[in-house]
């Protein structure tokens, strides 16, 4: 296994590999080209200084797993930004959102398995679905209309509210439901980008996945307002040990 400081590396070469043999196959424009360059660099810079501040020193087979997620993402992504401005192969498209809907269920067996689970590894393989989920409610939304990038926004929105909010950045406790909403919200965008199913059905399936994301992030956002007395007084007790006050 390559060292785990390659692994960023690996990602974009195997993601420039991958953008150069679907521009064989399916011409892209500049803009599909930059779209998934610019995924490719940001998302691997973020690993990189994630696997810097965690000092991990093994990435293990889950990482990997998420790793080739990402780079099929950059491949998405690109094909999505793409399709704004020419034509676009969309079996292709749905074939590689499929095989990554597919590793996200892999990636997370594999970590329980070998006993590899990490906070990086978490937050990694979240990060990866997010984008996902953002780049395909952007390609399903002009045809369903706008409101389908609600999907797509909602676990940014999130991240933009604890901004603001610092009680809201608390660590919620571990719920498998979360994992289950996402993969229905990507399996239902990825059937409606098909364009497979009559356009009444497209409609209902995002309707019910935008339904149970909502349902899913409101449970947690209830959660955190009411375990905010909590988090502010264990916020107020370590300012005050920093300040060398204990009461």
């Amino acid at each position: 296994m390559p060292k785990v400081h390659l692994a960023p590396l690996s990602s974009i070469a195997a993601g420039l590999l991958g953008l150069w043999a679907i521009d064989r196959f399916s011409p892209l424009s500049a803009v599909g080209w930059t779209a998934g360059l610019l995924y490719l660099v940001v998302s691997n810079g973020l690993l990189t200084r994630g696997l810097h501040r965690s000092g991990m020193t093994v990435f293990g087979w889950a990482n990997w797993a998420t790793a080739t997620r990402s780079t099929l993402v950059a491949l998405v992504t690109a094909l999505v930004a793409a399709s704004f401005v020419s034509p676009v192969s969309v079996p292709l498209l749905v074939v590689l959102a499929s095989i990554a809907l597919v590793l996200d269920a892999v990636d997370g067996w594999l970590a329980r398995r070998t006993h590899s689970e990490s906070e990086l590894g978490a937050q990694f393989d979240m990060e990866v679905d997010a984008f996902l989920l953002l780049v395909l409610s952007v390609y399903v939304a002009p045809a369903l209309g706008p409101w389908v990038l609600t999907i797509g926004l909602l676990r940014y929105a999130f991240v933009v509210a604890g901004w603001f909010l610092p009680w809201m950045r608390a660590t919620l406790p571990p719920r498998y439901w979360r994992k289950v909403t996402t993969a229905v919200a990507g399996i239902a965008l990825t059937a409606a980008a098909s364009g497979l199913l009559p356009a009444w059905a497209s409609m209902a399936v995002v309707l019910i996945a935008l339904a149970l994301l909502v349902e899913s992030f409101g449970r947690d956002v209830l959660w955190l307002v009411a375990h905010r007395p909590r988090v502010s007084t264990r916020m107020d007790a370590g300012r005050r040990r920093r300040n060398g006050v204990i009461r």
